[in-house]
């Protein structure tokens, strides 16, 4: 079982955004940042929920018969997943919707910011470690 942590940051002057990913196994944590091609907050939160399924993938050999604990501060992405459906975002749906598939059990939890502490330290980092070379 993985428990998975994602953030997104945006800075919304330059459309600027980056993300960050905390797993949790056998009390083993995975920090992960990266800067994302998303350039409003909400597209950002499921790129980076994207990318946390996707990094994932390549650490169980036995996807079918693994169950993910999923912790979104993001109310739009937790909605969008339970409902299949985003109005705006259907797009960014179809393809969280699709890493998580192969997954034997998805549970999607929204979390409040605090909460999600450790994700969303990540995502300051990477978004401010971008902007300093930009």
């Amino acid at each position: 079982m993985f428990s998975l942590y994602t953030d997104a940051a945006t800075q919304p002057q330059t459309g600027l955004s980056a993300g960050g990913i905390l797993i949790i196994q056998d009390h083993h944590q995975t920090q992960l940042k990266t800067v994302l091609t998303a350039t409003t907050n909400h597209t950002a939160e499921f790129e980076i929920a994207r990318i946390g399924f996707e990094h994932l993938l390549t650490l169980t050999a036995e996807p079918a018969a693994t169950t993910v604990l999923f912790y979104t501060d993001s109310q739009i992405v937790s909605d969008s997943v339970a409902k299949r459906y985003a109005k705006h975002y259907q797009l960014w749906v179809d393809a969280l919707l699709a890493v998580q598939d192969p997954f034997q059990l998805v549970l999607t939890q929204w979390v409040p910011e605090r909460e999600n502490r450790g994700a969303h330290t990540l995502a300051n980092q990477a978004l401010h470690s971008a902007e300093d070379v930009k």
